[in-house]
């Protein structure tokens, strides 16, 4: 006996919720990169030009994530996709995860490669571009913050944007002490650091993609205190087979086998247990099976 809803159509996800914010700061992050990526070539920064390549790099991960919501909430008219497309808004975020790694990874190597070398810098567009760069970050971290606390999926375009706005931030500290000092050597270790800084928060992220595609249990959620607590309804002796694992954010699931006593009315069961893990654990959609006490044959599969 099952508890819960249907999996075909996406209007309580987080991520379409949301899907406004990563719109609109897809359109700004789209708009500076094309300005940055050009002053980049012109000063011969490579603070500016790492800070474009990230910024390319957001604008793959928002429209990916802008792709993905739009999937996510698309019905399933297969047939086969019996939890819908959810799954791709995951995705999306091991993308934005790829993108930051592979950004991180170009940054260092050609930062240290510049080490020892001559290089000449502008430091009037770095300095300029960056203070453009930063005001259009700060819009962008504004309107996804709220959205980062409910969805991976823009959980994954904040991180990208909080690496932007450390990079704008960068390339301004760099484009002043290339100023101060006459030393271009600063537009690299600015470099390097941004680099480093992204690659820790893409590691960050990368976790937390893996755990829900490893369907790990839901974070902050306790299997103990979920079974103690199934236990513990009235009628029910005993609880197994229990499964937590995260759909998508904002969308956690569970299934579990109860045992209750011969002969029982379940239905009070069946709403007491719905209602306990939609209140209590954040679990929306429950799958749950109620068996007889004499019920045999759970213990026979071996995995």
């Amino acid at each position: 006996m099952s508890a819960g809803h249907g999996h075909g159509h996406g209007q309580g996800h987080a991520g379409g919720r949301h899907r406004w914010r990563l719109a609109v700061s897809f359109a700004l992050i789209g708009a500076y990169f094309v300005v940055e990526l050009v002053y980049g070539l012109v000063s011969g920064s490579l603070a500016l030009l790492s800070d474009a390549g990230h910024m390319a790099a957001d604008v793959v991960t928002l429209g990916a994530a802008l792709v993905a919501t739009r999937i996510a909430t698309r019905p399933d008219a297969s047939g086969r996709r019996s939890y819908g497309s959810y799954r791709a808004e995951v995705f999306a975020s091991l993308l934005a995860v790829v993108m930051m790694l592979g950004v991180a990874l170009y940054v260092v190597i050609e930062a240290i490669g510049r080490i020892g070398g001559p290089a000449a810098v502008s430091s009037g567009p770095m300095l300029v571009v960056g203070a453009i760069g930063l005001a259009v970050n700060l819009v962008a971290l504004l309107l996804l913050r709220s959205g980062a606390a409910e969805s991976l999926n823009v959980k994954g375009a904040y991180l990208e944007v909080v690496a932007d706005t450390a990079g704008s931030v960068g390339v301004i500290a760099a484009g002043w002490l290339v100023a101060a000092t006459g030393r271009p050597y600063w537009d690299t270790l600015v470099a390097l650091a941004i680099g480093v800084f992204v690659a820790v928060r893409a590691i960050v992220l990368g976790r937390q993609v893996l755990a829900v595609l490893g369907q790990h249990v839901p974070e902050g959620v306790d299997p103990a205190a979920v079974a103690a607590d199934l236990a513990a309804i009235d009628g029910v002796r005993d609880v197994h087979d229990l499964h937590l694992w995260t759909l998508t954010s904002g969308m956690n699931v569970a299934t579990a086998h109860l045992v209750t006593g011969d002969q029982r009315d379940n239905h009070p069961v069946l709403d007491q247990a719905r209602d306990l893990l939609r209140r209590r654990h954040g679990v929306a959609h429950a799958t749950l099976q109620v068996e007889p006490a004499d019920h045999h044959g759970c213990d026979e599969l071996d995995w």
